[in-house]
């Protein structure tokens, strides 16, 4: 007997991101620190959730382990149609019975032999999630599972065992779409240091830039802009893609050059007026008003290489602002691009050979580096459709 699909498809359209887990059964040392530096999903038993409710933010997914039906008493009840909260088993039976009920159910399934692993993806397939564990240490299970779920609407999270930072970050990885999440619970703060470590190298992409020349830059009066502070130092070769429009953006430049007249600010992009999309990992983007403390955000640097970071604050006020409008060469003929910056000599971007170019300083012909991307954006996220943006 399946369970309800609604109990599925509702746990995929909430998945937007990879699902990053800390197992709180095994200790809660580090739970704060898991929840300050990305991690969106807590495994408890009922004991544990009674201790650490209180730093469980509306925002982190509670993932309940349990025995039996009768485990699930109030208040968790009540929460049959919370989004982020996750009712999981190793009993088959429990779980039946828990999705009828209308909970999001996880199978908890430690895979010892090929027996073992097709019932995981059996019974995998009728739960929102599969949380799975191997006894061995090749990949070639995982391989399975994943081709094998690839079609359906089921979500994959590993166990990792503790302190395996290693296979965290080569899980994630696996034929090239890896699993949906991981639960990896270091055990101490070097372990998770390493962890944040090698995750960082291992997400490291790119994204194309292109050269774009400016068609007008000019004043235009007073409007909110924001600086964005972020936990991190950039270098002389980095900064972040900001644009007025779905269509691209300009490559902006940190507070990383020398100014007579203030001290250096290696943290913070002067990035732009407030309705502007700041250009994110994984082909999204983020309007200007959107960034909090702690949201991800992507830093590029001048060949396209790209690392994540966190927003530590962003810092909006009036000031004057200055339009810069680019072209870029296209098969279909020049693409404009704009961005409204503050309107001042300390703001900067960067030329087509990397250097940093003060903005009021710019001329029609001068040349930028930039990106130019599909038009068509959704919540962020790039959408099949025409769309015109000037």
């Amino acid at each position: 007997m399946l369970l309800p699909t609604e109990n599925i498809s509702m746990a995929k359209r909430h998945a937007h991101e990879t699902a990053l887990w800390f197992d709180a059964t095994q200790g809660t040392e580090l739970l704060s620190r898991a929840l300050h530096s990305g991690y969106n999903g807590v495994l408890v038993d009922i004991p544990t959730y009674s201790e650490i409710e209180a730093v469980l933010g509306n925002r982190i997914t509670t993932i309940l382990d349990v025995g039996e039906v009768s485990d699930l008493g109030e208040p968790f009840r009540s929460r049959k149609q919370d989004d982020n909260f996750v009712v999981a088993s190793r009993d088959k039976s429990t779980l039946r019975r828990l999705a009828l009920a209308g909970f999001t159910t996880a199978f908890r399934a430690h895979v010892i032999d090929a027996e073992t692993l097709h019932d995981a993806i059996e019974v995998g397939k009728e739960n929102a999630y599969v949380l799975m564990s191997f006894k061995d240490p090749t990949n070639i299970p995982l391989e399975l599972v994943i081709a094998s779920l690839q079609a359906s609407d089921t979500i994959l999270i590993k166990e990792i065992a503790p302190d395996d930072v290693d296979d965290a970050i080569v899980t994630l990885g696996v034929m090239e779409v890896g699993a949906d999440g991981i639960i990896v619970t270091p055990g101490s703060h070097q372990a998770m240091d390493a962890f944040f470590q090698k995750q960082t190298i291992a997400g490291e992409k790119t994204i194309a830039l292109q050269v774009a020349e400016v068609i007008n830059a000019r004043p235009v009066g007073m409007g909110y802009r924001s600086c964005i502070d972020l936990a991190t130092i950039f270098s002389e070769t980095e900064g972040m893609l900001v644009g007025s429009t779905s269509q691209g953006g300009i490559f902006c430049c940190p507070e990383v050059f020398h100014l007579p007249y203030m001290e250096l600010r290696p943290f913070r992009v002067n990035a732009g007026a407030v309705h502007s999309y700041v250009y994110n990992l994984n082909n999204r983007t983020d309007y200007m008003t959107e960034l909090r403390a702690g949201s991800p955000v992507m830093i590029t640097d001048h060949k396209g290489r790209v690392r994540r970071a966190y927003v530590g604050r962003v810092k909006t006020e009036v000031r004057p602002l200055r339009l810069i409008e680019v072209k870029f060469p296209h098969e279909d003929g020049a693409k404009r691009v704009n961005i409204l910056l503050q309107d001042d000599w300390h703001v900067r971007v960067y030329s087509d050979d990397a250097k940093p170019r003060n903005i009021t300083e710019l001329r029609p012909g001068d040349k930028l580096l930039g990106h130019l991307a599909d038009p068509g954006r959704h919540v962020g996220i790039k959408v099949a459709e025409h769309i015109l943006e000037v």
